[in-house]
């Protein structure tokens, strides 16, 4: 028999199995890691790991890259949960089970959230290995992540999405890049379905609805947040081109190696980010 239980009890139970194992722990701070970017939790002092397929309710990450543990440490000298690998529409999942760990977050006491993500650069000036602030998103082709009865004990049944990314966490953000070696680059990310790259003229379509980068996760995770009232960072590590900007093929390996080129630089970024926020927020 399937599990009966409400949305909000399951949230519920999930976050309370979390806490158990975090014991004293209350950050407020959270990270999603993505593609190739694990090794940022690396960086976590004192962490408690929990893995995915031990908090009930939650899906398994099957993409190399993401390891699918859901850690809590000290990074610059803050609390933080970091999810070490997400949950992406084109794995199968339901998209509730995507929102599902943000929701969890939330309940465990998340109020800022910094996504990140491997993306495709569309616009002409980035290059693989530029970093970019998400100033907004495209989500069009995602399926909507509040979709079914609304849960209004984390937010309204039609949620404002005209500033889904924090102009006060992008300020930190452009502030932490500052004087950095490669400047911050700023645009929005488009998210697509996937698993399959896009062709040429999709690519096409998407810099005339003017994207600057493209990838397949953040945008529901970031409506999640937002919908369940929290502060949200967006920041996209462009590793590669997208499709018919270089005439060459893609694949998930170059995307794989170009982060974990990235990684140091996205790394520094993040944790400035973070000492720069503050300790508790409710």
């Amino acid at each position: 028999m399937g599990d009966s239980r409400m949305p909000e009890d399951k949230i519920a139970a999930a976050a309370a199995y979390v806490l158990e194992r975090w014991g004293t722990r209350h950050p407020r701070i959270g990270l999603v890691l993505g593609s190739g970017l694990g090794p940022i939790a690396d960086r976590l002092e004192d962490p408690i790991a929990v893995d995915y397929a031990d908090i009930p309710g939650f899906s398994h990450t099957t993409v190399p890259g993401h390891q699918g543990r859901l850690l809590c440490g000290r990074l610059s000298d803050r609390d933080v949960a970091v999810m070490q690998g997400r949950f992406h529409y084109y794995e199968g999942h339901a998209i509730a089970d995507i929102a599902f760990p943000i929701r969890v977050l939330r309940k465990v006491g998340i109020a800022d959230l910094i996504l990140t993500n491997a993306a495709g650069g569309v616009n002409r000036s980035f290059r693989p290995g530029d970093l970019m602030l998400i100033t907004d998103h495209i989500g069009l082709f995602c399926e909507p992540v509040l979709r079914g009865p609304n849960l209004d004990d984390l937010g309204p049944r039609f949620p404002d999405q005209s500033r889904v990314y924090d102009r006060d966490l992008a300020a930190l953000a452009r502030a932490s890049a500052a004087g950095s070696e490669r400047p911050l680059r700023e645009g929005v990310y488009v998210y697509c379905k996937g698993p399959q790259f896009e062709t040429p003229a999709e690519i096409r379509l998407i810099a005339a609805l003017g994207g600057d980068a493209v990838g397949m996760s953040t945008v529901p995770e970031a409506v999640a947040a937002t919908h369940c009232g929290m502060r949200v960072l967006g920041i996209s590590c462009i590793t590669n081109a997208a499709a018919g900007i270089l005439d060459q093929p893609l694949s998930h390996a170059e995307v794989l190696e170009a982060g974990r080129e990235l990684s140091a630089r996205a790394v520094q970024l993040v944790e400035t980010v973070i000492g720069k926020m503050p300790a508790a927020r409710g």
